[in-house]
This record gives C-alpha cells, sequence and structure tokens, in this order.
C-alpha cells in the first residue's frame, strides 16, 4: 500500500488558516526560497497529487500556468498525475487536460488510490484531510512553518482527532525563518 503525505502550511501558532479561511498570513512573513532542495527532492518522491475540490479549484487557476523558471516547483506539479475527492465535480479540467475525480466515501476512495500509487502528497484540503486523519490514512506529516503568529484560526488537523504519536524524520531550518518539519505517524 502507497503512503500518504499530508503537506501543510501553518503559522508558528498551529493555524493552516485565519478565522475568515484567508491564507494572507503567508505572505506576512514573506517567503521562502523557491527553489527549495528539500521540497523539491520531497516532489522527486511523489508519485501522485490528492486535493479537495476547493484546493483544486485555487490550484487549477494557478499552476496550469505557473513559470516553471520562477517556480520550480511548478514544474513536477504539472507533470504528476493529480486526482481530487469530490461528490460535487463533473468535471476536473487541469491546463490541457482533465484530472481524475474520486467519488464516493473520501476514505474508502483514498485506500483505493493508496492501492495504486505508492507515493501520494495532499496539500491544503482541510475537509479532505479531516477525514484522511480520522481514518488513519495518513502516513507521514509534513508542517511547513511560516514565521508569523495569527492567535486563532483553522488548525491543520481535526478537533477531534485525540492523540497521535509521530516520529521525527527531519527538519530544514530556512535564513527566512520558515521551518520544514517531517514526521512519520506511528
Amino acid at each position: 500500500m502507497g503512503r500518504l503525505t499530508v503537506e501543510q502550511i501553518v503559522s508558528a501558532d498551529g493555524y493552516a488558516a485565519d478565522e475568515s479561511g484567508g491564507l494572507d498570513f503567508f505572505l506576512a512573513a514573506g517567503s521562502v526560497d523557491p527553489a527549495d532542495p528539500d521540497q523539491i527532492a520531497f516532489l522527486d518522491q511523489v508519485d501522485a497529487i490528492l486535493l479537495g475540490a476547493n484546493t483544486y479549484r485555487m490550484f487549477a487557476d494557478y499552476w496550469p500556468n505557473a513559470d516553471p523558471a520562477a517556480e520550480p516547483v511548478a514544474e513536477p506539479i504539472n507533470r504528476l498525475p493529480k486526482f481530487v475527492v469530490s461528490n460535487s465535480l463533473e468535471r476536473a479540467p487541469w491546463g490541457d487536460g482533465e484530472i481524475e475525480i474520486l467519488g464516493g466515501d473520501a476514505a474508502d476512495s483514498v485506500a483505493a488510490l493508496k492501492r495504486r500509487a505508492d507515493s501520494i502528497v495532499v496539500w491544503g484540503s482541510f475537509t479532505l484531510t479531516d477525514a484522511l486523519f480520522r481514518a488513519g490514512l495518513v502516513d507521514v506529516l509534513r508542517l511547513r512553518i511560516v514565521p508569523v503568529l495569527i492567535g486563532a484560526g483553522r488548525p491543520f488537523t481535526p478537533a477531534d482527532l485525540g492523540d497521535r504519536p509521530l516520529s521525527l524524520d527531519h527538519t530544514v531550518a530556512h535564513p527566512s525563518g520558515h521551518i520544514g518539519t517531517t514526521y512519520v505517524l506511528r
């Protein structure tokens, strides 16, 4: 069975979105090097990208036209097979093509996808990742910590998750103050 990684960008106080669901705190702290070697190395190991419907819409509006010279992650994001979990989307265009829609129960659909792909990453997609954490389908957690406090907002895990022990795999500190941390769920 494949390995599922949830990667979230979070504030230093652990929020993945502000109280209104906004993501502007990403910009408040400046940016990490777009050619971040840790992120590029991670993407070299990924076989598929999995998104919830809302994150899919944001990504589909931006990434198909992003310049890989300015944003090196654009190349793997556009090249890798992508899947969107949705019971409302009828089609999922991406650039000149379409990506596969996984309908039905999210946990069942993703468990089936884990049998098809060796390494899957989920970005954002809070409703989806909540379901995946609850179902015990998340194998790896990557946090990209932004050096800013926002005080309140949307946590990156569901409130009813309970204790889930983690083992630290590695941490990368960036000159910008951003921290990348990877944990393996036990």
